[in-house]
């Protein structure tokens, strides 16, 4: 038998961030299960290092770091997102129906990150693999410089669908660099230039496109678009050009 589920509805408005994660984790350790969240406006940590099955339906705009360390729950963003989302995350799910600043995804770990629209700098830096974790970033829209920068593992798809800068490149410059495992598929075509020192653009093969495909519908789903316009284009795909793509700087002693 499944076990009911608690409810609560919380404002954030005018609550300093500490004294609202505070009182958010008391109500967890009381068995609250799902929260809604509603006023926020720049409150930090929301979500952070929580663990199981829990919900949050946040209304407004969350601060830095939400869902940093997370393992398990799962977090809505009914609007935009600022820097750090999914900070160092183990494992759960988080959606976010509009933009997200930088450093989205930083040493992720396990998990999805689903962004409807255009993300900052520096998303994706340092993801890696964790066990049997595969951590996946998909961006609907546009991203800044530096994305997968150091990239060690996981899945970024980048779609550059629904974007607020229909002039810009899908991706801003330095795509991969310094990227040595995981990989990065993009809808469309890459200008070369965008890319990192080394690195170019692959077709995908039936393999890369059913990873797509399964990832495009769960992204799709939860946000209530078109998979098969999704798939309805190339996709191309960038992985490391070595595991060590700096060891030539450095002279042995």
């Amino acid at each position: 038998m499944t076990a009911k589920r608690k409810k609560k509805t919380l404002s954030a408005k005018g609550t300093y961030y500490k004294q609202f994660n505070e009182e958010i984790r008391a109500l967890v350790k009381d068995g609250v299960t799902d929260f809604v969240i509603k006023d926020c406006n720049g409150q930090r940590y929301i979500a952070t290092a929580l663990e199981g099955d829990l919900r949050f339906d946040v209304h407004g705009v969350p601060g830095q770091d939400l869902a940093a360390f997370m393992r398990g729950p799962y977090v809505r963003i009914h609007n935009n997102a600022q820097d750090g989302v999914g900070n160092t995350m183990d494992e759960g799910r988080i959606v976010i129906e509009g933009l997200a600043g930088d450093v989205i995804g930083y040493a992720m770990r396990g998990g999805e990150i689903f962004i409807q629209g255009d993300v900052g700098y520096r998303v994706g830096i340092h993801m890696k693999a964790y066990l049997d974790h595969q951590p996946k970033i998909v961006i609907g829209g546009k991203a800044g410089d530096f994305l997968g920068e150091y990239m060690a593992g996981g899945i970024i798809l980048l779609l550059g669908m629904f974007s607020g800068k229909p002039d810009a490149p899908v991706a801003g410059r330095s795509l991969g660099t310094g990227m040595h495992g995981g990989v990065i598929y993009v809808r469309g075509e890459v200008p070369e230039g965008q890319l990192g020192p080394g690195l170019h653009a692959q077709p995908c093969d039936s393999e890369d496109l059913k990873v797509i495909e399964e990832l495009a519908k769960d992204y799709a789903k939860e946000l209530k678009l078109d998979s098969k316009e999704i798939m309805s284009e190339n996709f191309v795909k960038i992985r490391p050009f070595s595991h060590r793509p700096y060891a030539n700087l450095y002279v042995p002693c």
